[in-house]
């Protein structure tokens, strides 16, 4: 398995609200909606801690701890890989049909299914005899 590259923290809609302007200048939007992307999380209390890594404007590396209530977040995304994080429309490989002739040859009966029995399966035997509540013993 690859490597935890980071997590992707995404919010309730009403925290972002509550947390305003000061949340915006961490968050980065994408097709699933505005996330939090860190490299590290911590959800073992009533806040959530996020380690987020960057530059500062001089060009010097600068980590970061985040802290919000574990109750403003909606879901939280490990994302693994080379690739670039992100949800985008999966179209799955759709199958190549084959031509009918081509596959049976014209001659031959299709093939049928077996009929269905006339008698219904047989009762399990030896089962006891179902129990409904409010009825007298038998006698």
């Amino acid at each position: 398995m690859n490597e935890t590259q980071g997590y992707a923290v995404f919010f309730f809609p009403q925290a972002l609200e509550a947390l305003g302007e000061a949340i915006r200048p961490y968050l980065l939007d994408g097709p699933a909606g505005p996330h939090v992307l860190c490299k590290e999380i911590d959800t073992g209390g009533a806040f959530t801690e996020m380690t987020l890594e960057g530059r500062t404007a001089d060009g010097r590396d600068l980590t970061l701890e985040l802290m919000v209530p574990g109750s403003m977040l909606r879901m939280i995304v490990s994302a693994h890989g080379e690739g670039s994080f992100g949800f985008g429309s999966r179209a799955a490989p759709r199958p190549v049909a084959k031509p009918a002739a081509a596959a049976a040859p014209a001659s031959a009966p299709a093939p049928q299914s077996p009929p269905a029995p006339q008698t219904p399966a047989p009762a399990v035997p030896d089962s006891p005899a179902p129990v409904v509540a409010g009825e007298d013993k038998p006698k």
